[in-house]
């Protein structure tokens, strides 16, 4: 479904959502989680990818970020494409007890794309970019990121939340680096 949010500016900073198709919650296993890691930190140190700020919640991350190099469409395909065909093998290959309807789902979902080369959809098509114009829109979406797992009722301080980048801007041990934005 497309809901008009797109990137109208290749080299401008935006807030993404991803989120998985049915919000299936996928990312409350460690693999899976450390598939999206590996893959962002890929796509900042190859791809030219800027990531100032991010979240991994169980069915869907927040980012914001901007791409020096390629078009910030192009990293978002590839990084889609890769942490596809990385989770789907994980959920084959892990004792997960919903693999069955799971893969199911994301079989179903493929089917509706009718493209030969696809057969599974894990993600959903659209990314919901918003483009980052001032200051204030930044922090105020940087507070949104980081206050989810709070929202969502996981923890109570967001510092406490491991896959944030809250814990890279107050100087705690962190699990992936980031480019730090200075505002």
């Amino acid at each position: 479904m497309n809901t008009g949010y797109r990137i109208r500016n290749q080299g401008a900073l935006y807030f993404f959502t991803l989120t998985v198709v049915h919000w299936i919650d996928i990312f409350t296993r460690e693999q899976n989680r450390r598939i999206l890691i590996e893959a962002l930190s890929y796509c900042r140190k190859f791809k030219g990818l800027r990531l100032y700020a991010y979240v991994i919640m169980t069915n869907h991350i927040h980012i914001i970020c901007e791409s020096v190099t390629i078009p910030l469409s192009d990293i978002l395909r590839d990084f889609k494409r890769h942490t596809t065909k990385h989770l789907l093998a994980s959920i084959n290959e892990d004792s997960e007890s919903r693999r069955v309807w799971i893969l199911q789902a994301f079989l179903v979902e493929g089917q509706k794309l009718n493209k030969p080369d696809v057969k599974h959809q894990l993600w959903n098509q659209d990314n919901h970019a918003i483009e980052l114009e001032s200051s204030e829109f930044v922090l105020q979406k940087m507070g949104y990121i980081h206050e989810n797992p709070v929202r969502a009722g996981f923890v109570d301080d967001p510092n406490a939340w491991v896959y944030s980048s809250q814990r890279n801007y107050m100087g705690l041990p962190f699990v992936m680096e980031i480019d730090l934005l200075d505002i």
